[in-house]
């Protein structure tokens, strides 16, 4: 058994962009892992993708060209049914033997080269035989077939191909793109495998126009990439070709000069990657003039439609050149230059037509076009949703600031979504928000509004800055909850990995505003809030003051709302639970411990700003050496209590007089020393402290459960001890719920 190293490369027509590298790896790691399990290659062999345009390929170092033996014991049946009363082979056992290949010619020698073993509680018959190792070429064909058929192909085509055979015809495949060639090498011997109509050789195509000679011919594996690249003109490997552009756009980018940088765009440099072969990153420019269009529109036309890098000057600020990284290299670059620049010309007039159009018409006069626009079939129209994220931004300002915070936020709601209806918006949706901000300055609204009316979707993914004012915030909080609300109250959960609303974002974008802006909000006033405008539109619900509303009211207006869009089958708990359930990932990805996380967010903390200094506060605690005696202690009270309410709600409330126990005298003075301490200090917000201060309590606690009786048969002492431990209760569990510590 020899090893070498193996090439397998699939030659196709051009591939999609997008995937190419998702494609290009999993058809590496795919046969690399069949490989390694069939036995003809080792945890050992290193696997390496190749993925351009024009091919996927694999090279997979120490291949044996046959895997070894492998000795298999085979259970066959229990003794009782194999071998008769005197311990000759039934007809069963000998056709299952004939059936697995062995000599049944000596019946009694058959029967003795098998195994008795006990298999539970009968005795069994096993047979041991040798499985001839996989030779290279059957186990590539397997490893093959299953790597083009496991790619996460997002479409498939179905083209002809005509058969080569004594009778020719055509033949139906299917597969992402037609393929055009196939190539595996074993060092430099061809496999004879075959896929997709398609038989194995040893050269390949190159680069379209510039390849020095066609077909390229692979002398053996190793030399793949270097021959490809000298004689096809083509960088195979992907993650070479990136590092190739990143390296000329750098070069190109200090060619220009002034602090010149291409703009950062990793998905644009992937896509990039996926387009060409042989890169040559060339500059080109359009008119100045060009430039009083806003920047993000400019960018966004050269990215997305003709994948350029637009270049920024040191401070950030659009210039008028741009970098197109072409997949030819001709010694005049002329005509790819001028060429460039003519097709960009009409794309950046055309921005600057929508930009001036625009302009004439405010954003108020825009308003009543919202009517117009349907939001969702059950949520009625953009112009009732404008109407609802007023209401709830109003709501949320009135409890954080003053008149002048209420007004902007109601002027920002009001025109948020106006830029829905213009030219440019329409043209490039991912620009709504942004071109908000700046028809909001062309009308003189001023930064505060104008900002906001921009920052209202922020953050918009992981790691997007929050809104950059007050406004903002109460704006966006107001968008996001509107859309939470709706959403949970028609029934529209997000499933798996279905989003469609993006909800699992709206709820993230939400906690960290609440988060990191510190804001003295209760989050369960904000969902009440929220439905709010909801109860009064479609239930024509007549509701009390905001400073009242709880969780319950919370939950009341979701489970109504969810029986008037007929999804009766929630119950108005959903929407705060999903909250909690994105807070406890993020925490945990944070490094908190799901212990810990699961603590502090078992009470379900109110001000989401809090939880992290409740957490350090569980995380110090835990550290002491009493922590582990409480928690389990917490979590035994918590089931005597639970317990004990099944009949009635107990009270923390204790007549001295009633006790009897030194124990529990003596468990009653330390939570009348310690705990107006503790809840000082908790009501100050040092829950390290108030966590500390009752570490106390673990000596009088021990000696409570070792000494007293709690379900004593007087009735008046039973409920006594009950509300005693009420008291330890409330007290301990202020911060988190300790008894999730308990291991």
């Amino acid at each position: 058994m020899t090893t070498q190293n193996l090439l397998v490369e699939l030659f196709v027509e051009e591939l999609p962009p997008k995937a190419l590298q998702k494609l290009g790896d999993a058809f590496a790691t795919v046969l690399g892992d069949q490989l390694k399990a069939l036995g003809l290659a080792t945890a050992a062999s290193v696997v390496t993708p190749f993925a351009s345009p024009r091919r996927l390929a694999a090279h997979v170092t120490a291949v044996a060209d046959k895997a070894a033996d492998k000795a298999v014991q085979q259970k066959l049946m229990p003794v009782t049914v194999g071998l008769d009363k005197d311990g000759n082979a039934t007809p069963a056992l000998l056709k299952k033997l004939q059936a697995l290949g062995a000599d049944v010619s000596n019946p009694a020698a058959a029967v003795a080269a098998l195994k008795r073993a006990q298999d539970g509680k009968a005795e069994a018959l096993f047979y041991d035989s040798v499985v001839p190792g996989a030779t290279l070429q059957a186990g590539l064909q397997k490893a093959l077939d299953e790597a083009i058929a496991k790619l996460p192909i997002p479409k498939v085509m179905s083209y002809q191909l005509e058969t080569d055979c004594e009778l020719p015809g055509w033949t139906s495949v299917n597969f992402v793109r037609p393929a055009h060639g196939l190539v595996a090498l074993h060092g430099s011997t061809v496999v004879p495998v075959k896929a997709l109509g398609l038989t194995a050789g040893n050269s390949t195509i190159g680069h379209r126009f510039e390849a020095a000679v066609s077909p390229v011919v692979l002398a053996d594996a190793d030399s793949y990439a270097a021959t490809l690249q000298r004689d096809g003109a083509v960088i195979a490997s992907f993650a070479e070709r990136k590092a190739e552009i990143a390296r000329q756009l750098a070069a190109a980018a200090a060619k220009v000069g002034n602090g010149a940088r291409p703009i950062e765009d990793e998905a644009l440099l992937d896509e990039v990657t996926a387009l060409v072969e042989r890169p040559n990153v060339v500059i080109c420019q359009f008119e100045e003039q060009f430039l009083g269009v806003p920047q993000e529109c400019l960018i966004l036309t050269m990215k997305a439609n003709q994948k350029y890098f637009p270049l920024l000057d040191a401070a950030g600020k659009l210039t008028n050149k741009f970098l197109v990284v072409s997949n030819i290299s001709p010694e005049d670059t002329s005509f790819v230059t001028g060429g460039n620049e003519r097709v960009v010309r009409p794309r950046l007039a055309d921005a600057k037509f929508f930009f001036d159009q625009d302009r004439k018409k405010t954003l108020a006069s825009r308003v009543e076009g919202l009517g117009k626009v349907v939001y969702h079939n059950k949520l009625g129209t953009q112009g009732e949703r404008v109407e609802r994220v007023r209401a709830i931004a109003k709501a949320i300002a009135q409890q954080l600031g003053d008149a002048q915070l209420v007004a902007d936020a109601d002027q920002a709601a009001l025109l948020a979504k106006t830029d829905l209806v213009t030219d440019m918006v329409g043209e490039f949706p991912e620009l709504q928000g942004i071109m908000g901000g700046y028809y909001a300055l062309n009308d003189g609204l001023g930064e505060t509004v104008a900002n906001a009316i921009e920052d209202h979707y922020k953050p918009r993914f992981a790691g997007d800055a929050l809104p950059r004012n007050s406004v903002g915030v109460v704006v966006a909080l107001a968008d996001k909850l509107e859309t939470l609300v709706g959403m949970f109250g028609i029934g529209n959960l997000p499933t798996g990995d279905r989003d469609p609303f993006a909800l699992r974002r709206h709820a993230l974008g939400v906690i960290r505003m609440l988060v990191e802006k510190e804001l003295p909000l209760d989050v369960s006033l904000l969902v009440a809030v929220a439905a709010r405008p909801f109860m009064s539109h479609f239930l024509n619900a007549t509701l009390g003051p905001t400073d009242s509303m709880t969780s319950e009211t919370a939950q009341n207006y979701l489970s109504s709302l969810n029986s008037h869009f007929g999804a009766e089958k929630l119950d108005g708990t959903e929407l705060l639970s999903f909250i909690y359930d994105r807070l406890a990932g993020s925490l945990r990805e944070q490094g908190y411990s799901a212990q810990e996380v699961d603590a502090v967010l078992a009470l379900r903390p109110q001000r989401l700003a809090l939880v992290e200094k409740q957490l350090a506060a569980v995380r110090a605690f835990a550290s002491l050496p009493e922590a582990a005696a409480l928690a389990a202690a917490n979590k035994r009270v918590g089931n005597i209590l639970k317990k004990a309410e099944v009949e009635g709600p107990v009270d923390a409330h204790v007549n001295p007089e009633l006790l009897q126990e030194k124990a529990e005298h003596d468990l009653y003075t330390a939570l009348q020393r310690f705990v107006p301490e503790a809840n000082a200090q908790f009501d100050a917000g040092d829950y390290t402290a108030s966590l500390q201060t009752l570490a106390v309590l673990r000596a009088p606690v021990d000696a409570f459960f070792d000494d007293v009786m709690v379900n004593a048969e007087q009735l008046d002492v039973r409920m006594n001890r009950l509300g005693l431990l009420k008291m330890l209760h409330n007290a301990m569990n202020r911060v988190a719920d300790l008894s999730r510590l308990a291991v």
